[in-house]
């Protein structure tokens, strides 16, 4: 049985949280289908290079940063989106505080986490 998700309205602002070691998910909704979230980052935190298996929308809402999607690499800021593939390799990195709104499908497993974590560990060690 497929788990709802209900209607929502709100205000992103209201809904940002910083970590100062690493970039912080904020998750909004979730159903089967898909995941909704806001991704927090201070300057230089990344995401690092990592290839889940869902497709991503990702639009920045403050913030610039640079994005690499598969062969693509840029820079974003308020009001860029950026659609990547299930399958694609991915990254973001801040140059500035950036918040993104990222919707993800089908919501990912941990194993589309592990080289990120993997990443972050070794960027701590």
């Amino acid at each position: 049985m497929e788990k709802a998700m209900d209607p929502m309205i709100l205000r992103a602002a209201e809904w940002v949280q910083f970590d100062p070691e690493r970039f912080r998910p904020v998750p909004l909704a979730q159903n089967d289908r898909l995941k909704v979230q806001l991704v927090c980052f201070e300057p230089g935190q990344q995401i690092p290079l990592h290839t889940p298996g869902v497709d991503l929308v990702l639009t920045v809402l403050e913030g610039h940063g640079l994005v690499i999607a598969g062969e693509k690499e840029g820079v974003v800021g308020p009001g860029s989106v950026v659609c990547v593939p299930a399958g694609t390799p991915r990254s973001v990195r801040a140059h500035t505080r950036l918040v993104a709104l990222a919707v993800v499908s089908p919501p990912p497993t941990a194993a589309d986490h592990v080289e990120v974590e993997a990443a972050l560990a070794e960027q701590a060690a």
